[in-house]
């Protein structure tokens, strides 16, 4: 643990040149007191390393010195695909490796190019979560993600939706997939392929038995496909609908891509004014209830009865707020 902290501490310099104490001590979070120890052991070692007292002061490399130990380690090898995204690199138990190799990384490159590395990663910043949502409670990924790099069954205990609510499966987890800010196991039960959100995991058992992954399995094949349909297949139910010619362009916006083509796909030859008719996928008809008020004066529900009467309350209520009719609907 300590010889990796003193080849972090040196390639920091390396890499960033002059830095006070206290700063490399927040970059490799221990206290520092330990940074004035480790400095004396490189010193010691031979590493000529410096301090500049003052309050513009800090430790620095001999102009001109380079180390060679930038070599990635296997781990921080693999972990390379989440340089740009230390919070999912967390999550997954990988946060100081992937800090690690991408420090090593940098201490290769020669100056111009690091520096160009650096400018990047200033100006770049991925934020995976969505807006106005709290990220999911995820305290089994690590467990899942080792699982996965190592190709062990897994037995999990899951929570659904429907009953009965809390289930065992027995799994062999092919991969983890984050889709805006939250995780997702792809996994085989049995013969079948399943798709679990790992907040919904309530326990998590490693087994010592192992499973030979799938030769032709592509995990990102697979997602694009299972989330192309998961929304399609979310909606199973109808409602016929007339749409104008701004309802029409509003389909991808307010209902996606791939709802937005089914739709298409239904839509009527146009009246005079333009208007058609189409059939809407939906997933309940209080749900499409939301969904329709947000077309505003571009869409006329026709069926199911009920959505049409949910929808035309809304839309009086509307009215009488904003002094349209003079009696309170009610």
């Amino acid at each position: 643990m300590r010889a990796s902290r003193l080849l972090s501490t040196l390639l920091l310099l390396q890499t960033r040149g002059r830095m006070t104490a206290q700063e490399l001590a927040d970059e490799l979070e221990v206290s520092v007191r330990t940074v004035y120890r480790d400095i004396e052991s490189l010193s010691v070692a031979g590493v000529p390393v410096y301090a500049d007292r003052g309050p513009t002061g800090g430790y620095q490399l001999l102009d001109g010195y380079r180390t060679r130990l930038t070599g990635l380690t296997t781990d921080e090898a693999d972990s390379l695909f989440l340089a740009g995204m230390p919070g999912p690199a967390a999550e997954l138990g990988l946060g100081t490796v992937v800090a690690t190799a991408e420090l090593k990384m940098l201490a290769a490159l020669p100056p111009d190019l690091r520096a160009r590395a650096s400018r990047i990663r200033e100006r770049f910043h991925l934020d995976a979560p969505g807006w106005l949502r709290d990220a999911d409670e995820v305290p089994f990924l690590a467990e899942i993600a080792d699982s996965v790099w190592n190709e062990r069954l897994v037995e999990i205990r899951y929570r659904r939706w429907k009953t009965p609510r809390e289930v065992t499966c027995r799994l062999a987890p092919l991969g983890v997939v984050l889709k805006a800010g939250t995780w997702y196991l792809v996994a085989l039960a049995g013969d079948d392929l399943r798709t679990f959100r790992v907040s919904k995991v309530l326990a998590v058992q490693t087994l010592d038995e192992r499973f030979d992954r799938p030769a032709d399995f592509d995990l990102a094949d697979y997602w694009q496909d299972w989330a192309g349909q998961f929304e399609v297949r979310m909606r199973g139910q109808r409602a016929r609908v007339r749409l104008s010619p701004d309802g029409v362009r509003m389909l991808p916006y307010f209902l996606g891509r791939q709802v937005a083509d089914l739709v298409t796909a239904t839509l009527s030859e146009p009246d005079p004014a333009g208007w058609v008719e189409a059939v809407v996928p939906i997933e309940t008809v209080r749900h499409a209830h939301g969904e329709f008020l947000r077309f505003g004066a571009e869409v006329e529900v026709l069926d199911p009865g009920e959505l049409r009467e949910m929808v035309a309350t809304s839309v009086g209520k509307l009215a009488w707020i904003y002094g349209a009719r003079p009696d309170q609907p009610e």
